[in-house]
């Protein structure tokens, strides 16, 4: 292989149709993943925004839904960005050396290029539009012209659609080359991705900020532990390739910026892997998350290994067996071994039609509970193309997009079946049925007249920041009913009796909760109105930091999450 290699049309267009029938046939073959499930039901509900991700995905997922509802209709669009990326790749490194055999040997060795080629999460089109932002990039940079100008405004915002991990590719890049302050053009970009931004800023405006609330609070730790950092840095060189991986870092990092553009390269590369580095002190770090990074990373590797004179002996053998390995796994997703079934990662690939049917033959056609689970439900909804599943998110889980949909309204006082993965004392006039399924026994419990309000929205008024061990005082809070009905919290003439509590989480455990007041039972609410409350708190008997909340619990259900975490410290 050599650098002055002119490679015909023809190969690159046999590449890209190879890599499309093979994704074809892993989207065809292969079950959904719990997260796609999720986003599926995203595609049910279309929106400006979501709980925690913008809605790109949402509108992929309902293109090929709307054409097939199936697995491939699903990863449809993922299908053609897929291949729609890896010819603007080669186009954007085309001017740099043409070498396709080295390009699509370099591209085949990226475990997320694989991944991203069928699975349909945001990181889907974020993957397509960031490298769809490089392209238009480069070409702004040599040509300051209108069509460049609107262009990258609008692949800026339909990156931040797909989800908030763009801005580092746009911050690293404008961080590359502040000569972009200089161009006029470059503030009209500015204005111009603002205005397309305007629909998503607006809901989150009128949902009270969920995403930066989920993102920024409910996911930090209390306290850093080095596992997060192992578990991010080790993961990265599998991700970059699972042989040539290791040997690729070093060169894409030595390659010496010729202009602008590779410039720009290298400022993402090191900076979006520095940046959830960082991350990790205050929580776990996905591995895939850096799939930004991967991009310039391919990108650069290819730069490296073109300006050589003889490209390594270790690199076409190693990239080869590293592309086999691959391949080896992605059959293995297609066609199931019946041992993997239950094994860590492979399970979620197998068996969830079957699983669905069994469940959904049981609960016949009422509607079925899982509790603290988003993906569950997802899944069971997608095999059955219904919304019959609902997740009950606890206050020992955290919130998620089944908070927010109207799927609980509508299930108010109905007859439901509750799934779960192990027996419970629940109330005796529940009964449980056990459901065999290919994931292993499942508990029905049946609960009549269902009564939830998981959407109620709970605020403090006056809570102070500063308590003193086993202190009690009277606070106030604020009580807000989203429903479109009257809801009343009386026990009278109700199956389930209901109560207003309190508790703390401290280091991500919640103690006992308490009754806050007597007189909540007395309170009716009419649609999309508040009311206030006074109660007594006591604050816990340790000193140290916690996190207060605040749930309205009915039986036979623990209750969930009414309140954002309201942060004290007990002197």
């Amino acid at each position: 292989m050599n650098a002055s290699y002119h490679p015909s049309k023809k190969i690159l267009f046999c590449f890209l149709f190879g890599w499309t029938i093979l994704n074809a046939l892993q989207a065809s073959f292969t079950d959904i993943h719990a997260d796609e499930a999720y986003y599926w039901m995203y595609s049910r509900f279309l929106d400006w925004g979501y709980f925690d991700h913008p809605p790109m995905v949402a509108l992929f997922i309902k293109v090929g839904d709307y054409i097939t509802h199936s697995a491939l209709g699903l990863r449809l669009c993922t299908i053609a960005s897929s291949t729609l990326s890896a010819y603007l790749l080669w186009k954007i490194v085309e001017p740099y050396a043409q070498n396709i055999k080295l390009f699509v040997l370099l591209f085949a060795s990226m475990v997320l290029f694989h991944v991203y080629s069928f699975i349909t999460t945001p990181d889907t089109p974020l993957f397509f539009f960031s490298i769809l932002f490089l392209y238009v990039y480069q070409r702004y940079l040599t040509a300051d012209k209108l069509k460049w100008v609107v262009a990258l405004a609008a692949i800026c915002a339909l990156m931040l659609y797909s989800k908030y991990h763009g801005v580092l590719l746009i911050f690293f890049t404008i961080l590359s080359n502040l000569s972009l302050f200089k161009r006029k053009s470059f503030y009209a970009c500015i204005l111009l991705t603002s205005v397309f931004l305007l629909p998503h800023l607006w809901w989150q405006y009128t949902n009270g900020f969920p995403s930066l609330y989920f993102h920024l609070i409910d996911r930090s730790i209390e306290s850093y532990t080095i596992s997060y950092t192992i578990e991010y840095i080790l993961p990265q060189l599998a991700l970059a390739g699972p042989l040539v991986g290791w040997l690729l870092f070093p060169l894409s990092l030595k390659v010496k910026s010729t202009d602008l553009f590779q410039r720009a390269l290298k400022f993402n590369l090191i900076g979006i892997f520095i940046f959830f580095l960082i991350s990790t002190a205050k929580g776990r770090v996905e591995a895939h998350w850096t799939l930004l990074s991967f991009i310039p990373f391919m990108l650069l590797s290819y730069i490296a290994l073109s300006r050589m004179t003889v490209i390594p002996k270790w690199f076409n053998p190693l990239a080869l067996i590293g592309i086999a390995l691959i391949l080896m796994l992605r059959v293995t997703l297609m066609i199931p071994i019946s041992y993997l079934s239950n094994a860590p990662f492979f399970a979620d690939y197998y068996g969830s039609k079957q699983w669905a049917d069994q469940l959904s033959a049981k609960a016949t056609d009422k509607p079925v509970f899982f509790l603290d689970a988003f993906q569950e439900p997802s899944k069971y909804n997608f095999y059955t193309n219904t919304t019959n599943a609902f997740g009950y998110n606890s206050r020992n889980y955290r919130k998620t997009q089944y908070d927010v949909w109207p799927l609980e309204d509508s299930l108010i006082n109905k007859r439901i079946c509750l799934i779960l993965d192990n027996p419970m004392g629940l109330d005796k006039s529940t009964h449980t049925d056990t459901i065999a399924t290919v994931k292993g026994t499942k508990y029905g419990y049946w609960i009549d007249s269902v009564r939830t309000y998981q959407k109620v929205n709970i605020e403090a008024l006056n809570i102070p920041t500063s308590w003193s061990a086993n202190e009690v005082r009277s606070v106030k809070i604020s009580i807000y009913s989203p429903y479109d009905h009257t809801i009343s919290f009386s026990n009278d003439n109700q199956k389930w009796a209901c109560t207003l509590e309190y508790g703390y989480n401290t280091n991500g455990n919640f103690g006992a909760f308490s009754p806050f007041s007597t007189t909540f039972n007395q309170l009716t609410i009419a649609p999309g109105n508040k009311a206030e409350l006074s109660g007594i708190i006591k604050a816990p008997s340790e000193p140290g930091k916690y996190k207060l909340i605040f749930s309205i619990r009915t039986k036979p259900f623990a209750g969930p999450r009414n309140s954002h975490y309201i942060p004290i410290e007990v002197k």
